[in-house]
């Protein structure tokens, strides 16, 4: 006998769904009462289910980050391009940037090779790349260099501490002072 159950909505009005041995089942009375070997099993208690990977309590990584330069880029035809967007840093985002050439002969180069890595998008350009992060403001750098830190530290890199002589609380920064040395 070939078991199979019915496809949901598939049943005639006032059918009962087969069982898995293909016998009708309404409160288990085609199996003896819901006891012996054709027994149902019961359905799992809340406290039994396993919780569903695709339900709303799913917790989805957000890998790209919106943001808006205080000045903007100013392209080679003088269209200002402020919004943008930065993804999340890899490993390897941060050390590729240390075989550059650049980088090793002035390391301050290093934030802005790995900002041109993980700006995805910038306005209405077609392309970021680090030779766009060299040609912005500074105060837009600094804007990016924060941004970089806000997004792939997710506030780990502060602790709560208390002062031994005020004992007044305050947040330290333990993560690097430059961008790639988290």
């Amino acid at each position: 006998m070939r078991r199979t159950t019915a496809r949901p909505g598939s049943l005639p009005a006032g059918a009962a769904p087969a069982s898995v041995d293909g016998a009708a089942s309404v409160d288990g009375a085609a199996d003896g009462g819901g006891q012996g070997p054709f027994a149902q099993n019961p359905a799992p208690s809340p406290e039994q289910a396993v919780p569903d990977p695709v339900g709303p309590a799913a917790q989805v990584l957000r890998t790209e980050f919106p943001f808006e330069l205080p000045r903007g880029y100013v392209d080679d035809s003088g269209t200002v391009h402020r919004h943008g967007v930065m993804r999340l840093a890899t490993a390897r985002d941060e050390l590729i940037p240390l075989r550059d050439i650049r980088v090793q002969e002035n390391p301050a180069y290093l934030s802005v090779v790995l900002l041109g890595r993980v700006i995805t998008r910038l306005g209405t350009l077609p392309l970021v790349h680090d030779g766009v992060v060299e040609n912005m403001f500074a105060s837009d750098l600094a804007f990016l260099q924060d941004f970089y830190r806000q997004v792939n530290a997710e506030g780990h890199t502060r602790a709560g501490v208390t002062c031994p002589h005020c004992e007044q609380p305050f947040e330290v920064e333990l993560g690097g002072s430059r961008l790639g040395e988290s």
